[in-house]
């Protein structure tokens, strides 16, 4: 998947999880590690370990309490 359709739809989750109850990062977390297969997973955190431009910062902070998916 193209990195902007990546960081779109990832911007797109923290969005509705802010207008939700709970801390918004680990909402995020939990819905990628429970939704998104381990390849966009692995995508996801390489782009944000590349500087992750284009995604929200709690995308970001999401990214960095998932695990790192199985190779």
């Amino acid at each position: 998947m193209s990195p902007d359709k990546m960081a779109h739809m990832a911007n797109q989750i923290a969005a509705f999880f802010r207008s939700q109850p709970g801390d918004t990062a680990d909402s995020v977390a939990g819905h990628l590690g429970d939704f998104w297969e381990p390849r966009m997973r692995r995508q996801l955190l390489d782009h944000v370990a590349a500087g992750g431009a284009g995604l929200d910062p709690e995308v970001i902070e999401a990214a960095q309490r998932m695990p790192a998916p199985a190779e």
